[in-house]
């Protein structure tokens, strides 16, 4: 066992997270685990996680539910192609492991939705495989410790990780080591002000003896945000319902319940006569807000306005919601937000 990591593992034991819910040697709750942790916090997942669980109590559950069901609870998560993915990887599991996640992580990193960390980490956590993970905290922690140079996203530089990772790798004790390193970059060697004084690996963290922590990793290289914008139409019936439409099951928002869109308020009317089969009317226009994603901002226009005439059309895939019924379907966030003023 390297020094690296037979510190980890005793700074882990002492001092580590231990109470998490998904702490537990079961493939399934691992799994969901790390595909909600992708790029949220604990504290967003920790009030997903048990909610989706009794949802969904077994892999064999979530396989035969509906993905308008998996979508309507992973509401507000973000990024929601993870949950198609977790619909497709647990039908996956299901049909080709017999519901039982396989314990190489080769075999794993294969499955929808699954890269090469996040299997090494459900194995580990699992069945003790000896696996290297290098998710955007390890590659933190290792860059700083080891003084490597470069953006981790560049192919190059992500290699070099790759072997320093699997290099440190015990030959006992995985489970503690692959904690130790996600504690260790969430609660010790984070992006900004780091706790040095705290980590195991101050004495030799080549970062911290050249003073060079705010450097390191080195920065993703910055460039334009793209702005967009759309108009959504609040369209409302005579019973008080709004109109939303399924989404196209891939690309942004795929397969969730969203708003009508178009390009701007004067063609507002000709496209939802064309396209919804309705002749609405505008009413005034509420204030424009930004959601913004991983590659682009998007300017919002909310639009509220009536159904005069007309029954929406099978073919646009619309149908009517009272509030409350949308709330609880599969939306992403800014529709949530719009709603919750209307």
């Amino acid at each position: 066992m390297s020094d690296f990591s037979a510190r980890l593992i005793a700074w882990q034991r002492e001092h580590g997270r231990h109470g998490l819910p998904w702490q537990v040697a079961d493939a399934y709750k691992v799994w969901l685990s790390e595909i909600m942790l992708q790029q949220t916090q604990v504290t967003t997942v920790l009030d997903y996680y048990p909610r989706f669980l009794a949802k969904f109590p077994t892999i064999f559950d979530l396989a035969a539910a509906p993905l308008d069901d998996v979508l309507a609870l992973w509401s507000g998560l973000g990024y929601y192609t993870r949950a198609r993915n977790l619909h497709k990887c647990a039908q996956a599991v299901v049909a080709q492991y017999a519901g039982q996640f396989p314990s190489d992580p080769s075999l794993v990193a294969e499955l929808p939705g699954i890269g090469r960390s996040t299997a090494a980490a459900i194995t580990a956590f699992s069945y003790g495989t000896r696996a290297a993970i290098l998710d955007g905290n390890v590659k933190r922690v290792l860059t700083r410790w080891a003084s490597i140079e470069g953006y981790p996203g560049v192919k190059a530089v992500e290699n070099k990780l790759w072997d320093l990772a699997n290099s440190l790798l015990p030959v006992a004790g995985i489970e503690a080591y692959t904690q130790g390193l996600m504690d260790l970059g969430a609660t010790v060697c984070t992006p900004k002000k780091p706790t040095c004084l705290t980590c195991p690996m101050s004495s030799d963290c080549q970062a911290r003896l050249s003073n060079r922590q705010a450097e390191l990793p080195t920065p993703k290289p910055k460039k334009t945000v793209p702005e967009k914008s759309t108009v959504m139409l609040i369209i409302r019936n005579d019973a008080g319902q709004i109109l939303l439409e399924k989404r196209p099951p891939s690309g942004i928002w795929g397969g969730l319940w969203s708003l009508p869109e178009v390009e701007s308020t004067l063609v507002a009317s000709d496209i939802a006569a064309q396209k919804l089969g309705l002749k609405i009317e505008l009413d005034p226009a509420l204030p424009d807000f930004v959601h913004v994603f991983t590659h682009y901002r998007l300017t919002i226009t909310p639009q509220p306005a009536y159904a005069v005439a007309g029954i929406a059309t099978r073919e646009s895939a619309a149908k009517w919601f009272t509030v409350s019924e949308a709330l609880t379907a599969g939306i992403p966030t800014p529709i949530r937000k719009i709603l919750g003023t209307v």
